[in-house]
């Protein structure tokens, strides 16, 4: 019988998970308390591919304690293969553990269940406690193992009457320093950010993580850098090719020359195939891709229904009518407009961020 210790030691674990919030990608981010008898024997998480699991550092944290018959408390299926890292299921089948309370299967193809078959099997008791804040962690691991596609989230900054730049399009700042240390957060949890050629002509922009305090253990984990360029349009100096962290320049047309210096991936006949090119992100192992793009792309991707969220930051300011929209997107009737929900706002600085969502009536993404 699950007790009210089960819900706080297991949202413990899910706390510890946030560690990898920057840094667990490609893997999901997942936390771990070893408790017995009301005593935190060990805590651990994953903090980056490659390295020890969640499960594994819990025990190594325990240190010289004995945990047999504890029981453990994790914010997602213990994995039941070995890859980089053995299979956390026989490990906690090896040290001895009494008892599993998890938030939320694994729907890896390789876990799927399987993890806490090996565990009861093995005479291990298994509690499955359903958590929402558990699948909150990983949105673009669970995309990518039950869609075949990343999480998409859409970011803009507009003015208070719903412009991104003036009509020459020029547009630093128009945010302020709050809200673009908040931008910096949701890049260093992406794994790749996307934006057009368009964006780079205009701006010339890194898109690349610079603030420390996104640093993980004093590394800075790089998104990969995403432009889409489909004549090849963009000067091989750009910022974005040029700075910290890897490029991908994704163009149509196949009598371009790449420029050997990036890496260039042919997707689309005269114009990108932005459903085929999120395959082949999900691929490579992409869970969550931010899009900072103009209004051709931004509406590009709201219009295919390729968005899973949106962030809107918005300034004070009023800058016209003769200035840029939001996105470019061809509505002409009150019933056809694209429905979302509020999720949330929040103030940064003297800027407004509106998160918003599809309407669940709306068609599946």
């Amino acid at each position: 019988m699950l007790k009210d210790s089960d819900h706080l030691f297991l949202n413990a674990a899910i706390e510890l998970a946030r560690g990898g919030e920057y840094s667990a990608a490609p893997n999901p981010r997942v936390g771990c308390v070893i408790v017995r008898d009301g005593e935190v024997l060990g805590r651990g998480w994953h903090v980056r591919a490659g390295e020890g699991h969640a499960e594994v550092n819990a025990l190594r944290d325990a240190g010289d304690r004995d945990v047999t018959g504890a029981t453990v408390y994790v914010s997602l299926e213990p994995c039941a293969f070995e890859g980089r890292t053995p299979a956390c299921s026989q490990t906690l089948i090896k040290a001895g553990i009494g008892r599993v309370v998890a938030a939320m299967s694994d729907p890896h193809p390789k876990v799927a269940g399987q993890g806490f078959s090996e565990l009861k099997n093995a005479g291990v008791h298994v509690d499955i406690l359903e958590l929402s804040q558990a699948r909150a962690l990983n949105p673009g691991y669970l995309s990518r193992m039950t869609r075949g596609r990343p999480w998409i989230t859409l970011k803009v900054a507009i003015s208070a009457d719903g412009r991104t730049a003036m009509a020459n399009g020029e547009s630093q700042w128009i945010t302020g320093r709050e809200a673009r240390s908040d931008v910096q957060r949701w890049r260093a949890r992406s794994c790749a950010v996307i934006t057009g050629a368009g964006t780079v002509l205009a701006d010339d922009p890194q898109l690349n993580v610079r603030d420390r305090a996104c640093a993980v253990q004093t590394r800075i984990r790089q998104p990969l850098r995403i432009v889409l360029d489909s004549t090849l349009r963009t000067p091989a100096d750009a910022q974005i090719y040029t700075g910290e962290g890897d490029a991908l320049v994704v163009y149509a047309d196949s009598a371009a020359q790449p420029q050997a210096a990036v890496e260039h991936l042919l997707c689309g006949n005269g114009r990108v195939d932005l459903p085929q090119l999120l395959d082949q992100l999900a691929e490579r192992q992409i869970n969550e891709v931010l899009v900072e793009a103009g209004p051709r792309l931004l509406g590009s991707f709201l219009g295919l229904g390729l968005w899973d969220e949106l962030l809107v930051y918005q300034a004070g300011k009023l800058l016209g009518s003769d200035a840029r929209p939001m996105a470019e997107l061809s509505i002409n009737h009150m019933s056809d407009a694209l429905d979302a929900t509020i999720r949330d706002c929040q103030r940064f600085g003297d800027d407004l961020r509106l998160r918003l969502v599809p309407r669940h009536d709306q068609t599946e993404q």
